[in-house]
């Protein structure tokens, strides 16, 4: 009987869980947390079954990275026009590296892996939707997946710097600005000006922003 029941818990045991579970992981503990002791523990298991389904922490990491990007890419399609989907499809990705800020990190480490090529392939479609020439569209990819993860990469790990820190998102800004509003009026003019604009700023709202700003750049309204 044991051994029938030892069998199933076996059975039950699917990448597809482990990777949920590393997922829940990471969001509460972020990648020190992500440990095989500490998913043996969450899957009630030996760390040697997980190995059967995973080869380390960082085909974990990919895989746990691949996950949430997918659902996120699949929750951002609805048949819009390519401009307003390539539109849903970096705010999405830019939400879900604010709610699971370890994406970020991973991503950048991703290279030609999984969730990169899903990313780019979702943004070419799109891109080639939009009739853009082909000696164009590599560029015009490139430019819009680097815009995606450069800022919302950053976003997230500014908010993990803060979080790990304990620091206040307002108190820190407007020390910013204080600092900035000080600087040398002929050497940072720029700076000076805007520093007034940081404290109350909205990071996700200027993210929109640049996005509409990019898509204005391909020739075609957001």
């Amino acid at each position: 009987m044991k051994k029938a029941v030892g069998t199933r818990r076996q059975d039950s045991l699917t990448r597809d869980r482990i990777i949920d579970a590393a997922i829940r992981i990471l969001d509460s503990d972020g990648e020190t947390g992500l440990t095989f002791q500490a998913l043996a523990k969450t899957l009630a298991t030996g760390a040697g079954a997980i190995y059967w389904h995973v080869e380390n922490k960082n085909d974990l990491l990919t895989a746990a990275c691949d996950a949430v990007v997918a659902r996120t890419l699949d929750a951002a399609e609805g048949g819009a026009m390519p401009g307003a989907t390539i539109r849903a499809l970096a705010v999405g990705l830019f939400d879900a590296m604010d709610e699971h800020p370890w994406i970020g990190s991973a991503l950048a480490r991703a290279g030609g892996k999984m969730p990169i090529l899903r990313i780019l392939e979702r943004l070419g479609q799109q891109v080639r939707a939009l009739g853009v020439p082909q000696d164009a569209e590599w560029t015009t990819v490139s430019a819009i997946l680097s815009y995606i993860l450069g800022v919302g990469g950053q976003n997230a790990a500014n908010a993990q710097f803060a979080g790990q820190h304990g620091l206040d998102r307002s108190k820190f800004l407007e020390e910013v600005a204080d600092e900035w509003s000080r600087l040398d009026p002929d050497e940072f003019p720029f700076a000076r000006s805007i520093a007034l604009y940081l404290p109350q700023h909205d990071d996700r709202a200027d993210f929109v922003a640049g996005i509409d700003l990019i898509l204005r750049g391909i020739g075609m309204p957001s």
